[in-house]
């Protein structure tokens, strides 16, 4: 294994440092969008759309990593003290990534509460909606039926 190899893990893990920074970023933006009174659907569904987009780049960085990884996985074990400011360096990027991990992590249990509680608020909107419907249509029904008489001297018999 050359230089090249430790390089192309370090930068693969660099590469999911800043993704997970946008990941982060992205989680803030929904969070204002769910804590707003009047909930924009189409801004919200956009900024899912971003974030799954994030995501499958995250899935392809794992892949390609651990395709690098297990390729060179022996020539790092034997020769720690040749790579040994890569692995380093590695280990760095390692922990800033479980850190961030943590952080979306919890903003995206935050967001699902706050999702879940916009949705809550949609519900009874909706509710509230078709019962003060139903009620004007009964109001509606009522008052067209008061002013009508029927006939009083009509003969039913046929």
């Amino acid at each position: 294994m050359d230089q090249s190899s430790a390089q192309i893990l370090l930068q693969s893990l660099e590469k999911k440092n800043q993704l997970l920074d946008c990941m982060i970023r992205q989680n803030g933006i929904q969070e204002e969008i769910l804590k707003q009174d009047e909930f924009d659907m189409d801004a919200f569904d956009a900024a899912i759309d971003q974030q799954s987009s994030y995501v499958e780049q995250l899935d392809m960085l794992d892949q390609g990593f651990e395709t690098v990884y297990d390729r060179v996985r022996e020539e790092l074990i034997e020769n720690k003290e040749r790579y040994r400011d890569e692995i380093t360096r590695m280990k760095e990027q390692i922990q800033q990534i479980t850190d961030k991990i943590v952080t979306l992590n919890a903003g995206n249990m935050r967001n699902k509460m706050l999702a879940e509680n916009q949705f809550k608020k949609k519900r009874q909107d909706i509710g509230t909606g078709a019962s003060k419907s139903r009620v004007a249509k009964n109001y509606y029904n009522s008052m067209n039926n008061l002013n009508y008489v029927s006939p009083q001297f009509y003969d039913n018999k046929k």
